[in-house]
């Protein structure tokens, strides 16, 4: 079992530089750590990544997000696939199975309802439970500020590191720091993190008992 996220950049057609959005996507996919065969952007403003580690699906797409919204005006679109890999190809977007069904089906979907963050799995119970847990995330995260997006990054990519160190890296105070992941509700946020991470492992281990 994999998760696919298959995305794309919201309103980029209003930036006539695609390396206004190409530079922080293709530095959040970096990143992420995962090996470069296992990520794409295709057709400009588009992408596609294999998560091996299926608790890691929702974290790796709100650093996505973060990174994306670091430059303002921009914002991306994401659609989580969770299922088996029937076929591997050369490159990412060659290999298919349910998880790269489920996730560009999504994608299609939020297009038409217009929101921004979406998870499918062949468990009805699972997607309705996480989705309604995104669409409340998303009150927040579909409005952080460029400020907010950079202190989130910050914060996704020192996961231990102390705010004021945070915070001379950003170059402001400990309380800018803090107010900012506040208002970002980046303590939240980092709880349905954890809540994914165990609804994901139950699913995993469904899986291994339907085998």
């Amino acid at each position: 079992m994999v998760s696919i996220i298959t995305g794309d950049i919201v309103r980029s057609k209003k930036f006539k530089n695609p390396e206004i959005w190409l530079t922080p996507l293709k530095d959040a996919l970096t990143k992420t750590g995962i090996d470069k065969k296992y990520w794409e952007v295709f057709r400009g403003d588009s992408f596609q990544i294999e998560i091996e580690d299926n608790q890691r699906a929702f974290h790796i797409a709100t650093y996505i997000k973060a990174c994306v919204k670091t430059v303002k005006g921009l914002d991306v679109r994401m659609a989580i696939g969770v299922g088996n890999k029937a076929f591997e190809g050369k490159i990412i977007t060659e290999s298919n199975g349910e998880a790269f069904q489920f996730s560009g089906d999504t994608l299609e979907e939020l297009k038409k309802e217009k929101t921004n963050l979406k998870i499918k799995s062949r468990y009805l119970f699972l997607n309705e439970e996480l989705n309604l847990y995104f669409k409340l995330a998303l009150i927040t995260m579909d409005n952080w500020s460029v400020n907010s997006a950079e202190t989130v990054k910050i914060a996704l990519e020192n996961h231990s590191v102390l705010q004021t160190e945070m915070a001379q890296v950003l170059g402001v105070s400990q309380d800018a720091v803090s107010k900012r992941l506040k208002r970002a509700h980046f303590s939240e946020i980092m709880e349905l993190d954890g809540m994914f991470r165990k609804k994901i492992n139950l699913l995993e281990e469904k899986q291994l008992e339907e085998k």
